[in-house]
């Protein structure tokens, strides 16, 4: 559970590092729109459960597993999504999404992979 440890404290870090650029940037309409502010908001939010999360599944809880594995699956969904429209975040914003859920889906394939699932049921 390490990497996946490391991969939310970075998808947390990117997360937070996006609003303080964004907060800095909100004088430009070309580069923040509303829809980044709540946007951003919401992911980093996200990030701190799923940094949370991810620690308490490391310490073998399994609440704190299953809420990981939820919250990592609908936010790779939701990311996706959120990525494919067209014009609703600027650039910029849209390849931070996308690398959060590079980050997000890695931890998706390790929570998932059955080595993990045996060790969580156990």
């Amino acid at each position: 559970m390490r990497t996946v440890k490391v991969l939310a404290l970075s998808y947390l870090g990117l997360s937070i590092a996006t609003l303080v650029a964004i907060y800095l940037l909100r004088d430009h309409a070309s580069l923040v729109n509303d829809a980044a502010w709540v946007r951003c908001t919401i992911v980093v939010l996200s990030a701190l459960g799923t940094t949370l999360f991810a620690f308490q599944a490391a310490r073998g809880s399994r609440k704190g597993y299953l809420r990981l594995r939820i919250l990592s699956a609908v936010m790779v969904v939701a990311i996706t999504v959120i990525v494919a429209i067209p014009g609703f975040l600027p650039a910029w914003i849209r390849i931070e999404q996308a690398a959060c859920g590079v980050l997000l889906l890695a931890v998706v394939v390790i929570a998932f992979s059955p080595r993990v699932r045996e060790a969580m049921s156990s």
